[in-house]
């Protein structure tokens, strides 16, 4: 899976209409074969910050930044935008989101005991 984090500072004129400037591209995303999510929130500590969060299949990602829906939202998003956006991009093992066992609340109700999630067993047991 690719998992992708992007941080889109935005002009203060163009934060509470961001979500609409994007709403053609989110919804053409999502549409697409290979797309798992992608899902937008707002910085609780900077209002004028968007943060992405999306995924796709390993093959997904490619057909998506050369479709024509990315790069209209490229030619759309450049005068909000206050700065180059920063990005994380990772292929990843999984196919989707784990349960977290540290707060697994089920878990919690019943034992005290602390349950690590999936990812963490595998990071443990990583040479």
């Amino acid at each position: 899976m690719i998992f992708i984090v992007v941080k889109f500072p935005v002009k203060p004129e163009y934060a509470e209409k961001w979500l609409d400037l994007t709403s053609d591209f989110t919804e053409a995303t999502r549409a697409e074969p290979g797309n798992k999510w992608f899902e937008w929130s707002r910085s609780v500590e900077d209002p004028n910050e968007f943060v992405l969060v999306e995924a796709f299949e390993d093959d997904g990602a490619a057909a998506h930044v050369n479709s024509a829906h990315f790069a209209q939202a490229m030619t759309d998003m450049r005068p909000g935008s206050a700065r180059d956006s920063k990005i994380i991009s990772r292929q990843i093992d999984g196919d989707g989101w784990d349960a977290m066992g540290e707060l697994n609340i089920e878990v919690s109700r019943f034992t005290s005991k602390v349950q690590p999630c999936s990812a963490c067993i595998r990071r443990m047991r990583a040479p």
